[in-house]
């Protein structure tokens, strides 16, 4: 579609919507929230949670929020209908996406019968010549472990790269091999040759050290496997592990799954009045994973956001303010790659900065700042646009202000600011952890359970408003120390609730610390200097 104005973003395809999921009540026309001092006030945590409550009772109808799945419509229909009272005109950009409504399933039948879990536990293969489908069941037979690998250089377990490795393999039997010195492809081919029934090929096993990448988590099979007829399917090293502990188990291993384009969208709204050249972004992705509700990952991001958007209706910024809510972020941030890649050049250099916030409420949480001046090193020289060190201090400002402690998050572009970066836009944001570990130090900055997860819920049915299907003695520990509804630890979503809105705010009057473009017009105090922000944050 040709562009009309610097307004229509560079979207192809751009449809307003006018039904709504009435769940709960509209929103309203607030004041004039200008200044930091008072949005933080007008964002509420009450106000966040009806919105994650309304995500809530959408899953409940539809099974879940993900994408390309009526769930996910009915989020967008709801997040329009909220901006739509509150004053704004959204925009819905539409784009198709692969779909694909996968079925696999790894299962111990024998001893101790277990159903593992797919996305988190295992993974199919995604071979580039095609994931056959099928399932069979049969004795588990390792070929060449070895474990504990974490002693071992990475990429030197041979297990499975020579039909040598599978003498007197059992016909029918299950192959357990291990990720290491050749290809999934050639694993799974030579285990089919050995007469192998399916194969599940393990994670080598060593954890991320200086310079040496994470061997332990799931991994994505990807190669030309021509001929592979078998269902082959990817674990993690701890369930290898696991599986290799039972002596004499059965398994059975199905590769099931359907695919097709299905179309998805983006939400966008923008402020009436600010400087189009000098464009401050902040983006949530809305969708969930299959068959979950997503209210921590990412619900959390996405109510706090829409509710900072509600509360700001009425500001008349110096620099124009655009909210997105993108769609199919966990099917590899497919939204936000689809809204840059439809930018024109000038309309990528008129956004001065993208702000992210993807899962901030986690139960068991720490306050992570991405990471804009590297200060912990994980990002290679050059990664990190400039400017984006100045975000952090934003952020580090405004936690410092409430005499509460922050620390660095990995800047990886792993979430919806990886597009931007990608095109050298300063970028942040907020994050407060997902699957790893808590650590002892960080308990005793924060509170809660060393040794647990930060989400216990990541990617898993229970990341719920209900608690239904949590581990019962985990969010009773977890209890102790926090205040929980559901998967949401309301204290972590109260304050970074206020985050949000903060540096939305602050940015939306005075960008000259990130990009040195100083906008006309009063400031109203918003971010004159980190000193002045400081003040105010305390207030």
């Amino acid at each position: 579609m040709p562009m009309r104005t610097r307004r229509a973003w560079a979207i192809a395809t751009a449809v307003a919507l006018t039904s709504t999921v009435a769940l709960t009540g509209p929103a309203y026309a607030a004041p004039n929230n200008n200044s930091v001092q008072k949005i933080e006030k007008a964002v509420t945590l009450e106000g966040v949670m009806s919105h994650l409550e309304a995500l809530q009772d959408i899953a409940d109808q539809y099974g879940d929020r993900a994408a390309g799945r009526p769930g996910y419509r009915a989020s967008v229909d709801y997040v329009v209908g909220q901006l739509t009272a509150a004053g704004y005109t959204p925009t819905v950009q539409e784009f198709m996406f692969p779909y694909v409504d996968d079925n696999s399933e790894l299962i111990r039948v024998s001893p101790q019968p277990t159903t593992f879990v797919n996305g988190t536990d295992f993974l199919r293969n995604e071979f580039d010549s095609g994931s056959p489908e099928g399932t069979a069941t049969g004795s588990l037979t390792p070929v060449g472990l070895v474990i504990p690998a974490a002693a071992l250089p990475p990429n030197s377990n041979t297990s499975g790269c020579e039909p040598a490795d599978f003498a007197g393999f059992p016909v029918g039997a299950v192959a357990l091999l291990q990720r290491g010195s050749c290809g999934f492809a050639v694993k799974a081919l030579n285990a089919q040759a050995a007469g192998a029934s399916a194969a599940i090929i393990m994670n080598e096993g060593q954890p991320a050290s200086p310079g040496v990448a994470d061997r332990t988590g799931l991994i994505r099979m990807i190669g030309d496997a021509t001929g592979l007829t078998i269902p082959v399917v990817a674990v993690t090293s701890a369930v290898g592990e696991n599986l290799a502990s039972t002596p004499g188990a059965t398994v059975t291993v199905t590769v099931d799954y359907d695919s097709e384009q299905r179309p998805v969208w983006n939400v966008l709204a923008e402020t009436a009045t600010g400087n189009d050249d000098n464009t401050v972004m902040a983006g949530a992705h809305l969708d969930s994973v299959q068959d979950g509700a997503g209210i921590n990952d990412n619900g959390s991001g996405s109510a706090s956001l829409l509710e900072t958007a509600i509360q700001m209706s009425k500001t008349k910024p110096n620099n124009t303010v655009r909210f997105a809510w993108w769609g199919a972020e966990e099917e590899g941030l497919l939204g936000s790659e689809h809204y840059v890649g439809a930018l024109s050049d000038e309309e990528l250099a008129d956004i001065a900065l993208y702000l992210n916030f993807d899962m901030i409420a986690s139960p068991n949480y720490m306050f992570g700042i991405y990471d804009g001046d590297n200060s912990g090193g994980t990002a290679a020289p050059g990664f990190i646009p400039e400017g984006s060190a100045e975000i952090e201090d934003v952020f580090e400002a405004f936690y410092d202000g409430r005499g509460l402690p922050s620390q660095d998050s990995e800047f990886s572009g792993r979430s919806d600011y990886g597009p931007f970066i990608a095109e050298g836009i300063p970028a942040g944001g907020l994050f407060t952890g997902a699957e790893v570990p808590k650590t002892a130090t960080e308990a005793a900055l924060y509170g809660g359970v060393p040794g647990a997860p930060y989400d216990p819920c990541y990617h898993d049915p229970c990341d719920n408003l209900t608690g239904a299907g949590q581990d019962t003695a985990l969010y009773d520990a977890l209890r102790e120390d926090y205040d929980l509804v559901g998967n949401i630890n309301t204290f972590a979503l109260d304050v970074n609730a206020d985050a949000v809105a903060a540096a939305v705010m602050t940015f939306a009057f005075d960008t000259s610390t990130v990009n040195a473009v100083s906008a006309p017009g009063k400031s109203h105090g918003a971010g004159r200097s980190m000193d002045a922000f400081t003040d105010r944050a305390a207030q």
